[in-house]
């Protein structure tokens, strides 16, 4: 059977930045391994992230979005059913930040794909810099992406003001509040709070048998509350300069609604420059490929004032 895992975790917490070294650590143990970027999105930033892992030992495949759910899901499957036959050893499901965990759970039950795919880890980043007023949505998303973990990652731990500790509470709180079964007094094992700069071999053979639980949660339909929302802008041409002032408002007046990540690419002197945004930081770095695009995320988004904004001059 082809091992898969799941690799979840709320928008920009960082899951892009840890499936590259995942990869290639499932590729020097020697797997044949294939990435599958499932994203609810018209634009797959993420693919454009990971093309340098591409070669022998690794292939990529991409869920379009840009539909409804039901749709969503029979493609995810489809995509699925394809790929089992393709002689992988290991495929990697990279999810939208905003993804039901449920979806892959369920999906994996049908026939033929039960008896294609053993599920081996469900793997949750969570952003150590959480603050602690996250809306409804957000906890519950939380709550939902570590309910089933196998292991539950903590990023950007040297950027944070929280302990390991102060991190567990506000996991367990959220378990708490969705009603789930998990056992929370085992929770503290399933947590690596630990700068992945540092990583050894023995830390990813710890990950990659960190295996998934078994738990259920009072679930909440994310489609119909409408809590989340992306807004795409394509074919722009601006410049670092400008585009910096404008993130920066777009995170500092509340009028635009609750910005929770601005990302994409913008070409500057013949290179292209991917950015990553949240209210902590805009991180602008060359990447060899890139398209123009930015995506603002975020709840209860005024459309018209942001793209007012976002297109003047």
């Amino acid at each position: 059977m082809v091992k898969i895992d799941l690799i979840t975790g709320f928008l920009g917490s960082g899951k892009t930045t840890f499936l590259k070294k995942y990869a290639r650590y499932c590729m020097d143990q020697g797997e044949n391994i294939c990435i599958l970027e499932n994203d609810f999105g018209a634009v797959n930033i993420d693919m454009m992230l990971i093309q340098d892992l591409l070669g022998d030992k690794c292939d990529m495949e991409m869920v379009a979005g840009g539909c409804d759910k039901d749709c969503h899901i029979r493609r995810f499957k489809t995509k699925l059913i394809a790929m089992g036959m393709c002689g992988y050893q290991r495929v990697i499901v990279e999810p939208s930040g905003i993804f039901d965990v449920d979806e892959f759970f369920d999906v994996l039950r049908e026939e033929p794909l039960d008896r294609w795919y053993e599920i081996d880890n469900v793997i949750t980043i969570v952003d150590a810099t959480l603050t602690e007023d996250l809306s409804e949505g957000a906890q519950y998303l939380l709550g939902s992406q570590v309910a089933n973990a196998g292991t539950i990652l903590c990023s950007k731990v040297t950027e944070s003001n929280h302990s390991r500790e102060e991190l567990l509470a506000h996991i367990t709180d959220a378990l708490t509040k969705i009603k789930c079964n998990r056992d929370l007094l085992k929770l503290d094992h399933c947590i690596i709070y630990q700068d992945w700069e540092t990583f050894t071999e023995e830390d990813f053979e710890r990950i990659s048998s960190g295996g998934y639980v078994n738990a259920s949660y009072e679930k909440l339909s994310m489609e119909e509350e409408e809590i989340f929302q992306s807004l795409y802008y394509m074919n722009l041409d601006l410049k670092k300069e400008d585009l910096i002032p404008k993130i920066k408002q777009l995170f500092s007046d509340v009028s635009y609604g609750k910005i929770i990540r601005v990302k994409g690419f913008l070409m500057e002197e013949g290179h292209w420059l991917e950015i990553n945004a949240t209210k902590e930081g805009i991180a602008m770095k060359e990447i060899k490929n890139g398209q123009k695009v930015i995506i603002v995320i975020g709840e209860s988004l005024e459309k018209e004032s942001i793209e007012t904004m976002i297109m003047k001059d």
